[in-house]
């Protein structure tokens, strides 16, 4: 290897370290001012050198990019060092931010009842929530944070249907249903 490529992966492992989360290999090029080739070569040899260290850190490929990351054998150690004290309140709150994400809080509120206040500053403090005045209305704007999904080990949550398209879905399912059994046809479901 070149000292180019050397000190390019030095320079792309204080980038993954810094950020703390995965890039792509555009954004790891405008971090480490190089071009795309370089810094390929440059994960390239970080992912070589971790691999034959006795480390207890990789560089590995996610859907979203590189990351530097505490290997998995290393993970029920995080546990045990930094262990996330939710009662279950308080992980309903931060299920129904995640699939609703990003939900305004009053929305919350409606969903999970007044309790859901003090999860929500739980979460806030522990780092899982990200909480942001929304311009369009006086509540505020709740959404997960990449804490979140390191911790939990979720790269991306299924995206849910929206109120109007439950309506929509729940509106045709109703006027099938009439039509059927308006015909002479009955159908059991």
């Amino acid at each position: 290897m070149t000292n180019a490529v050397i000190n390019a992966a030095t320079k792309i492992e204080a980038i993954l370290y810094l950020k703390g989360k995965p890039l792509s290999v555009s954004e790891i090029a405008e971090y480490a001012a190089c071009d795309r080739a370089t810094v390929e070569e440059g994960i390239i040899e970080l992912i070589d050198d971790y691999a034959h260290r006795d480390s207890a850190l990789e560089v590995v490929e996610t859907p979203n990019g590189y990351s530097l990351q505490l290997r998995s054998d290393f993970h029920d150690l995080v546990q045990t060092m930094i262990p996330v004290e939710l009662g279950v309140g308080a992980l309903r709150t931060l299920a129904a931010i995640a699939l609703n994400s990003p939900i305004l809080q009053s929305d919350l509120i409606n969903l999970r009842g007044s309790g859901a206040y003090q999860h929500v500053q739980e979460l806030v403090e522990l780092g899982f929530v990200r909480k942001r005045r929304d311009s369009d209305s006086r509540s505020y704007s709740l959404q997960t944070t990449s804490k979140f999904h390191q911790y939990f080990q979720i790269e991306q949550l299924p995206q849910s249907f929206s109120n109007g398209q439950e309506q929509k879905q729940l509106e045709l399912e109703l006027t099938t249903a009439e039509s059927s059994s308006s015909s002479g046809t009955v159908e059991e479901y």
